[in-house]
């Protein structure tokens, strides 16, 4: 693998992250509108219970995924300031050989 197709993996990597981080957070809101919505009338107390839990075990996923997502975007900024001139050499090179197609 070169240097430019690790460094497309690693963007590849971070967009799946933050598309990670997105989904958790759309759960958080799903979990959160019917807890209130219980609150609002059903007061079910299995519901209460259990989406408390599941709101609780997400919440601390959010925070897994962030941690991960922003130590991951700092390695592959690392890696493509480190790797720059190699990765653009690499880019201009496909853009040459798509052009000679």
């Amino acid at each position: 693998m070169d240097k430019l197709q690790k460094f497309e993996l690693m963007n590849k990597v971070v967009r799946e992250l933050e598309d990670l981080q997105n989904s958790q957070n759309a759960l958080i809101e799903k979990i959160g509108k019917i807890e209130v919505d219980n609150m609002n009338g059903l007061n079910d107390s299995f519901l209460e219970k259990n989406l408390g839990e599941m709101h609780g075990k997400i919440a601390d996923n959010v925070d897994a995924v962030t941690n991960i997502f922003t130590y991951f975007e700092e390695q592959r900024d690392e890696y493509g300031d480190k790797n720059r001139a190699a990765i653009e050499a690499l880019e201009a090179q496909a853009a040459a050989d798509a052009a000679n197609e």
